[in-house]
């Protein structure tokens, strides 16, 4: 698939995915709704996570391939996903700011939205913080940046696809200089 179309179909992945995760949430008391909505968000997950890796892969496959794993993580349902999320969401928005394949303003929001959001659910996880509780408006607010990061590059991705990324100083070398160095 191309790069063009992996961006587009991230593009309404995220959208469904958001939709979903706020369909869950107003829908709280009717199971059968919760677990359609919960089952579509976490098919949205993998999509995302195997679409943001074909994005990104080229900048650095290792945390490419870590960034897949933790939307996988984040898409079985029962597990505390929304950690695995953050990280995810982290991985690929540091890996898209380094390949300049979005603006920059939108991948630092994503970087600090998400590094804000990991460091607070490890916390919490930690009994530092109170639970989550969806009711809470700083629940929301901790949120907010996160949302705001996904629907607007969700945006971004379906009006203006995604830039080529810039190619890091290893892959510029000349074949022979990458076989000589020590890291090849």
């Amino acid at each position: 698939m191309t790069r063009t179309a992996n961006a587009r179909i991230a593009g309404v992945a995220y959208l469904v995915y958001f939709a979903a995760g706020i369909g869950t949430m107003a829908l709280r008391g009717h199971p059968h709704a919760t677990d359609s909505l919960s089952l579509l968000t976490s098919f949205t997950a993998l999509v995302l996570g195997v679409t943001l890796y074909a994005i990104t892969r080229d900048q650095d496959p290792d945390l490419a391939l870590l960034g897949l794993t933790c939307r996988v993580i984040e898409a079985i349902p029962g597990h505390q996903g929304v950690i695995f999320f953050a990280t995810a969401t982290l991985l690929f928005s540091w890996l898209m700011l380094r390949g300049r394949m979005i603006p920059v303003p939108l991948a630092w929001l994503g970087v600090v939205s998400s590094t804000f959001l990991a460091v607070l659910l490890a916390l919490q996880r930690a009994g530092l913080l109170a639970g989550t509780n969806w009711s809470s408006s700083a629940t929301w607010l901790l949120y907010l940046p996160a949302a705001i990061f996904e629907i607007t590059l969700a945006v971004w991705f379906l009006v203006k696809g995604v830039a080529q990324p810039r190619t890091s100083r290893s892959t510029m070398q000349e074949p022979s200089a990458r076989l000589s160095s020590p890291d090849a």
